[in-house]
């Protein structure tokens, strides 16, 4: 680690054993919800509901860390537009049909740090990476993100988006399984401040 030990993540339950059992859900979700615009739908009210809670505190109560994960809401924010990078890129290359050009992180992430490594690890990187940097910042960042996603996704087609294994790099899923877990990811992390 690089100074300074990260808070414990285990409020936002990011250990592996329940990353796996997140997936379940996605893939249980995706098997119950197959209509593109039904996803778009629960994508934008929860961003929605992200964006009422930041609207209702000040920047002291955002960046102020919290219990029992001694993480601030910032962090979390960071920590979700962080992996949804990952969704974004995979949106991307879906519409200009190539392959996935994920984010540069470290090598010992491997390449799709969702597959790869550990993502305690990975967790670990992206506080120690984004714990310093200022709340508007990473506001902005996460929100044009989320919206950006957002206009990717509507842009697909959704028989594209549905169709399991449409994509090499997604293996046997479909692309919606991006939607859906980034999703399922926003809500497991709004559940404490809900």
């Amino acid at each position: 680690m690089l100074g300074v030990k990260p808070p414990s993540l285990q409020l936002t339950n990011l250990n592996i054993e329940t990353c796996l059992n997140k997936t379940l859900e996605v893939i249980n979700l995706g098997a119950m919800i197959n209509d593109k615009k039904q996803m778009l739908k629960m994508l934008q009210e929860d961003f929605n509901r992200w964006e009422e809670l930041l609207a209702g505190m000040s920047e002291e109560q955002i960046t102020d860390p919290h219990l029992p994960s001694n993480l601030s809401i910032k962090d979390v924010l960071a920590h979700l537009w962080a992996w949804q990078q990952l969704s974004v890129v995979r949106m991307e290359a879906a519409l200009h049909n190539r392959e996935p050009e994920y984010p540069t992180w470290p090598e010992r992430l491997g390449p799709d740090p969702e597959d790869e490594g550990d993502v305690d690890q990975t967790n670990a990187w992206i506080y120690e990476t984004y714990r310093d940097k200022p709340w508007p910042s990473v506001h902005a960042d996460w929100r044009a993100q989320f919206l950006r996603f957002l206009e990717l996704a509507e842009e697909i087609p959704e028989k594209d988006l549905l169709e399991p294994g449409r994509y090499e790099w997604m293996g046997r899923y479909p692309l919606s399984a991006s939607l859906l877990g980034s999703y399922e990811h926003h809500e497991e992390h709004l559940e404490p401040y809900s």
